[in-house]
């Protein structure tokens, strides 16, 4: 705003009369306005609102492309942004009818379901007696989840958004992926006939089908020869456009491949899922401490130390004070003290914490710490609130069986679980509540992992009697992720959804991953 405001009076010291127009999306706040007002140009500048909240990223994936808000929501504690989130639910339901099943977990979640539900209340009449063509929705807060937002992601769609980063759906593939001298802007979605195939798989398959796909392109090239005239126009005006498509998107993703191939072989990428998954399981975590003060100290990057960090602090349920002291000393002598406010910002948020020595809450602190729980209270001291966001990952992974117990060989070209998309060695915790709670159709008989992720309030069930919801709607399943989700949570649903005959459509803030979510709390602009 102050930019702007700048623009306008610079005019006016020039002398030039002009008219400005400034376009609020997805929607005007009254601080801005103020602003403008404080500057002295309010008088000068009409103002308006473009409520564009959802952008079609591809046929099951909207988003809202607000990076900002897990920032803004879950660190901050600024509520603006869940208006949006309610509008955005209001314009979904007034388009397919009402939503007879909502099931939500979450602080965030259930501030915007009640502000949607009044949306909802003051347009009565919209959507009553349409028939509903989306059978259950299910709001997820990321900070229920943090978890599978911190792993690396190892299938390919994951995998191109971890090295590559996908922008708004597409991607900017470089001139090592091109193996020209220009780069490419390539559109991700389901109309990219082989990424369409390939996205969802654990990149250990991806080569073998790639090359299998080239084979048979090539045999299809090959059956011109021996053609007779006829034929041959008609493969040539049939065919031959189709062929030469599938040729340029196939030699894109062969190059992504061998692009990820060597960059993860340079970064030693075994060694690193191997510590991850031992984080996850609980097994040696010394080695692990040791892994990543090594990786600190030989500088890899402080965007994968600080994500690193975080996921051992949560599966741990808070650092012990000695490790905190020491990983956190040696972070800020290895990457600069301009990192020591990014600590504060991720103990916030509950990231990266510290027992308490003797972490066993006295019955007074726990009293307080409910009191406490919500965010402008919870600044009365950070002590309490840190009392407050316990992660009990062990506990949660127990209770829902996280980590799959396997016999022999995880099978990673024939997936039997959601495990999968972390090579079989986890089975992300949003997914796994998201099919436990369709199963049940409520959160009965999950009151314990709902206290274990400190959500006692924070679970809601609301469902209304199914007469006019046919079955077709009930397969069809909108997820929304407040606060960002990653491609493997997508992909895992999508697997959910081939084993179970349901659909998913994803709603999201935007999409994320370890190191959006790490830039989002770093007070060092990269």
């Amino acid at each position: 705003m102050r930019y702007v405001a700048s623009l306008v009076n610079a005019d006016k010291l020039a002398g030039r009369t002009r008219k400005y127009k400034v376009i609020f999306s997805p929607q005007k706040f009254h601080a801005c306005e103020m602003v403008l007002e404080e500057e002295g140009v309010y008088g000068d500048v009409s103002c308006d609102e473009w409520a564009f909240s959802l952008l079609p990223l591809d046929v099951d994936l909207l988003s809202m492309e607000l990076p900002e808000f897990f920032r803004d929501y879950f660190l901050e504690g600024d509520q603006r942004w869940i208006n949006t989130v309610a509008q955005a639910l209001h314009l979904l339901s007034t388009l397919y009818g009402p939503f007879p099943n909502c099931y939500g977990i979450g602080r965030c979640t259930k501030m915007s379901y009640e502000l949607w539900r009044k949306l909802e209340e003051e347009e009565d009449g919209e959507t009553k007696g349409r028939r509903p063509e989306i059978g259950h929705v299910f709001l997820l807060d990321r900070d229920v989840d943090f978890v599978t937002a911190l792993c690396s992601q190892v299938v390919y769609e994951g995998l191109v958004d971890d090295t590559f980063r996908v922008k708004c759906g597409s991607v900017d593939f470089g001139p090592e992926v091109t193996s020209s001298d220009r780069s490419l802007k390539v559109l991700l979605n389901a109309e990219d006939k082989v990424f369409n195939e390939i996205r969802n798989e654990h990149f250990s398959n991806v080569f073998g089908f790639l090359s299998q796909k080239a084979r048979n392109l090539q045999a299809q090239y090959d059956r011109r020869r021996g053609m007779d005239i006829k034929q041959m126009k008609n493969f040539v005006s049939q065919e031959l456009k189709g062929l030469k498509q599938e040729h340029r998107l196939l030699s894109v993703h062969i190059g992504a491949c061998e692009s990820i191939m060597k960059k993860k072989t340079k970064q030693d990428f075994q060694e690193l899922i191997k510590t991850e998954h031992a984080l996850l399981e609980g097994f040696n975590i010394r080695e692990s401490t040791s892994y990543i003060e090594e990786h600190i100290d030989r500088q890899v990057s402080p965007i994968e130390s600080l994500r690193l960090m975080c996921l051992l602090s949560i599966t741990e349920n808070g650092l012990i004070p000695k490790d905190y002291r020491s990983l956190k000393t040696q972070y800020l002598q290895s990457y600069g003290p301009e990192h020591l406010l990014t600590f504060s910002n991720l103990r916030r948020a509950g990231l990266l914490t510290e027992q308490a020595p003797g972490d066993t809450l006295t019955a007074v602190e726990s009293k307080v710490s409910k009191l406490v729980t919500d965010k402008a209270a919870g600044k009365i001291t950070d002590a309490f609130s840190s009392l407050a966001k316990r992660s009990n990952f062990r506990a949660i992974s127990k209770k829902l069986n996280l980590i799959p117990r396997v016999d022999g060989e995880y099978d990673l070209k024939v997936p039997r679980d959601m495990a999968y998309v972390f090579s079989g060695a986890y089975v992300p915790l949003s997914c796994r509540l998201i099919e436990q709670v369709l199963e049940r159709r409520s959160w009965q008989g999950l009151d314990e992992v709902v206290r274990l992720l400190n959500c006692n309030e924070l679970a809601f069930t609301d469902v209304t009697k199914e007469d006019k919801a046919s079955s077709e709607s009930l397969r069809l399943i909108m997820v929304v992720f407040l606060g960002g989700c990653t491609f493997s949570e997508i992909s895992a649903l999508r697997f959910l959804g081939r084993e179970k005959g349901y659909r998913f459509i994803f709603l999201t803030t935007a999409v994320t991953n370890s190191a959006r979510l790490m830039e989002a709390m770093s007070e060092v602009k990269a």
